[in-house]
């Protein structure tokens, strides 16, 4: 008999920490992960994605966990003389690390898609579970500050998500269409779950491709989601200033608002419980539990609690 599967939406870090949980608690290869691909830019002329890797490196046990993304053991000596000919030395690129960008650029020449690269990427590194990128098309995130225009990975590493956001945009969401099966595979999950990731340029982005969001409302019941937002603040990343763009309150009520079209169940910090009437308000069940993922243990806690519920 055919086990059931998860489907799972994954931005970086934040969703790294989760899934390594996961990956110790049910069979990796019961995980099917949706992986947002918004902060994908090309630099060196390498086509780099960044979540994608932070997950593949996660699951194949090679990432700088201090770090949270690269590999373990990383040099730089490349970026070192990258540094002299380019002005986009910001972006942290190890030796190792470099591999993976040349290997994936190379099969994109060769007419390979996002999705078959990755599974490729996966298969050569040992990961058993499925890592799916959102979409095969190209879209990028773009934020705007008083000064210019930018990538989000420029805003993010070379800015330190210090500039004020005025408006965030994606470009080319318009045109992104699901890869084959993921509709099915929502629609078919024991559960899906939503990983405590930037939920505007992470989650957000992967809820704008076609299909994505009418999908898990439609299993509405079988969606969870574990909240970001700590005490009105977030764990790692500039999720406050980009909810604080479009006008949402950051909170866990929040993000519980931004997703209560298609979220059934809800996980909430237990120090945030307080929120839990007002989340439960919007017609979602609601949690709480220890969320910060400080080290495995924690993590695997937090997993065992979403996969229990």
């Amino acid at each position: 008999m055919k086990e059931d599967y998860y489907v799972i939406l994954a931005g970086g870090v934040g969703a790294a920490k989760l899934i390594e949980g996961l990956a110790h608690v049910i069979k990796p290869e019961l995980l099917k992960i949706i992986i947002n691909t918004g902060d994908d830019i090309e630099l060196f002329g390498l086509k780099i994605c960044p979540d994608l890797d932070i997950i593949t490196y996660t699951l194949a046990n090679l990432v700088d966990k201090e770090k949270g993304w690269g590999f373990i053991d990383e040099s730089f000596n490349c970026l070192t003389i990258l540094k002299k000919y380019y002005d986009s030395g910001w972006f942290n690129i190890g030796d190792k690390d470099l591999a993976t960008h040349i290997y994936r650029t190379d099969l994109f020449k060769q007419g390979f898609s996002k999705a078959e690269i990755t599974k490729l990427i996966c298969h050569n590194l040992g990961v058993k579970s499925h890592l799916i990128p959102m979409t095969n098309e190209s879209v990028e995130t773009y934020i705007y500050t008083p000064s210019k225009s930018m990538h989000f990975e420029e805003y993010f590493i070379k800015h330190q998500c210090k500039p004020k956001v005025l408006k965030i945009e994606f470009r080319g969401i318009e045109k992104a269409t699901p890869v084959n099966n993921v509709l099915n595979y929502i629609k078919k999950a024991k559960k899906i779950i939503i990983c405590p990731s930037n939920p505007i340029v992470s989650i957000g982005t992967i809820l704008q491709v076609k299909g994505i969001k009418e999908a898990l409302s439609n299993v509405k019941d079988r969606v969870f989601g574990i909240s970001p937002i700590i005490e009105g603040a977030t764990v790692k990343g500039p999720a406050d200033k980009l909810m604080n763009c479009i006008g949402l309150e950051i909170s866990c009520l929040g993000v519980a608002n931004f997703y209560k079209e298609f979220l059934g169940n809800f996980i909430i910090d237990i120090k945030d419980c307080f929120f839990k009437p007002k989340v439960e308000e919007l017609g979602i069940n609601t949690y709480c539990f220890d969320t910060l993922m400080v080290d495995l243990r924690k993590k695997i806690e937090l997993a065992q609690y979403v996969i229990n519920l």
